[in-house]
């Protein structure tokens, strides 16, 4: 097991990676593949000029809490494979900790996945994007996080949690990351529905 320290600016959780090759069942590799690369096309995940990457997308394990993510420093492909999704089995938001399976480590937002995934067992799968166009346009105007919770903090995953709560978020199923600027996180039963609810921003 391959243990990776939080780092200021990327992953800030203890990361606790089993690394081996692990077989995702095409019926939700499939739909989170497709629903990724467009995202990546859009420019909503993708990578800065100095190589950071952005934006994220997962996928829930039916009738369990665990699930698929896009990897962390994934965001320059513009194509992934199954080596590029590795599976959260579990986390400890108190603790900051969270342990994955696979051949890279989960994504620097893995924290704020799960705790979308802890309020709603019919929450299949969370689509996380960066636009500052977006951002600035539903900032405070969609259910927003406070500004001074960072990201990828268990301060953000509460935050979250608490704003999950709010009958505005479950009816949109999109909020905005308030201290993370041009985050912008969208949920559904399917990756479909949170991908096209993203898709809507652009046409409203």
């Amino acid at each position: 097991m391959n243990t990776v320290n939080p780092v200021d600016g990327y992953i800030k959780f203890t990361c606790h990676l089993i690394s081996e090759k692990i077989v995702i069942p095409s019926s939700l590799f499939d739909p989170l593949n497709f629903w990724r690369e467009e995202m990546w096309q859009k420019s909503f995940i993708g990578a800065y000029p100095d190589g950071i990457g952005f934006g994220n997308i997962s996928i829930r394990v039916p009738q369990s809490d665990q699930f698929y993510i896009s990897g962390t420093a994934t965001g320059t492909l513009p194509e992934l494979a199954q080596i590029h999704y590795p599976l959260v089995e579990r986390f400890d938001l108190d603790e900051n900790i969270l342990w994955c399976r696979g051949l890279v480590k989960a994504s620097s937002e893995s924290m704020s996945h799960g705790a979308i995934y802890s309020v709603d067992s019919e929450i299949g799968a969370v689509v996380h994007i960066h636009n500052r166009q977006l951002w600035d346009k539903y900032l405070d105007v969609l259910p927003t996080t406070a500004k001074e919770v960072e990201y990828g903090t268990p301060e953000m995953a509460y935050e979250i949690i608490r704003l999950m709560g709010l009958p505005e978020t479950q009816n949109k199923k999109v909020f905005v990351m308030g201290g993370h600027a041009e985050g912008i996180v969208a949920f559904g039963k399917t990756v479909e529905e949170a991908a096209r609810t993203i898709l809507a921003l652009e046409e409203n």
